[in-house]
């Protein structure tokens, strides 16, 4: 597909998304959403700012198991590239912040940014591990709306497909270094960049490390869970647990439509809409999910600027020559 092919759908995509959002706006009692946010307990609201920081801190440590065995050791490093990206796709319509995670690493470690991605690649996939158990979980003890209920075979489908290439990432034999040259060119780049991501991937995939990534998976959809339901509370909004969780799955699933920076919009729509299918109240369900997003932007992008400035306000630089192995193209560049 080209460029101008692919420009033109994503433009008809947001705009859809776009006339939605106005749609569904013009149906919300605004002043009742206002009202609520205004009556929100702070105490009650920072705790669940602070929860949310630490289902962040939660991801950092997750990808940092999969940052050690290739040379990047800092912890802390990990937790600042995992901030400033996440404070960069508060900003952003799509996942510039996953990118620029890579970036930051690599060129702070001095690491080959192939090895980099690769260890991203398998902690995002976590997530997303993370996410479908919620799901699983959800669609098969908990009483959902049917749209939600009816996602149970393909979630499970997707379950069983993604144990299976985890266990054959864990069976295949770590693959011999590659020589470093591979012609020269685009091409030549790509098939060095390729096999270098592919060598360290087969190196960092082992069983202890995907049971620690997964446990901490675990804990921290569970303290999004939390947040949400303090969040909740706090703007005295009566959704139970179930329905808590019915509008996580929701909204996560907007993300993966990012048609706004941070979602803005799609969000609140999502989990109004979530929330409703409970019974809530839509304005409530709205000054919620508004109180959520703020707690989700504001201090992680703050944070994101103060832990790593010379990233996101430095103008980029090229790597230095040995942190580039031969023939890979640099990311970002």
């Amino acid at each position: 597909m080209s460029k101008g092919v692919s420009r033109v759908i994503r433009l008809a995509f947001t705009t859809l998304i776009v006339v939605m959002l106005v749609l569904f706006a013009r149906t919300v009692n605004w002043k009742e959403t206002w009202s609520a946010i205004r009556s929100a307990s702070p105490g009650l609201l920072f705790a669940a700012a602070l929860v949310n920081l630490l289902s962040l801190s939660v991801k950092g440590v997750r990808w940092w198991i999969f940052l050690r065995p290739i040379g990047a050791t800092s912890l802390w490093l990990a937790l600042r590239a995992t901030f400033a990206g996440a404070g960069l796709n508060n900003v952003l319509v799509a996942n510039g912040g996953e990118a620029a995670r890579v970036i930051f690493v690599a060129r702070t470690a001095h690491i080959p940014s192939a090895r980099v991605l690769a260890t991203l690649a398998i902690e995002r996939l976590f997530e997303l591990i993370g996410y479908i158990l919620l799901l699983v979980g959800a669609v098969s003890f908990l009483s959902l709306p049917h749209e939600i209920a009816r996602a149970r075979p393909l979630a499970i489908a997707a379950l069983v497909f993604i144990v299976a290439f985890l266990v054959f990432l864990v069976r295949r034999p770590a693959a011999a270094e590659l020589p470093e040259s591979y012609g020269h060119g685009a091409a030549g780049k790509l098939k060095a960049f390729w096999n270098r991501f592919v060598h360290a991937l087969a190196g960092i995939s082992t069983g202890p490390r995907f049971a620690a990534a997964l446990g901490l998976s675990v804990v921290g959809w569970a303290l999004q869970v939390a947040t949400y339901m303090l969040t909740a509370k706090a703007a005295h909004f009566d959704l139970s647990t179930v329905g808590t969780i019915a509008a996580i799955i929701a909204v996560n699933l907007g993300f993966a439509i990012r048609a706004t920076p941070g979602n803005v919009g799609v969000f609140q729509m999502l989990y109004a809409l979530a929330a409703s299918a409970f019974g809530a109240d839509k304005n409530d369900a709205i000054a919620v999910a508004f109180l959520i997003q703020t707690q989700q932007i504001l201090p992680v992008t703050t944070l994101g600027v103060l832990l790593a400035p010379e990233f996101i306000f430095k103008r980029r630089k090229t790597p230095r020559a040995d942190n580039v192995l031969p023939g890979e193209p640099v990311l970002g560049d």
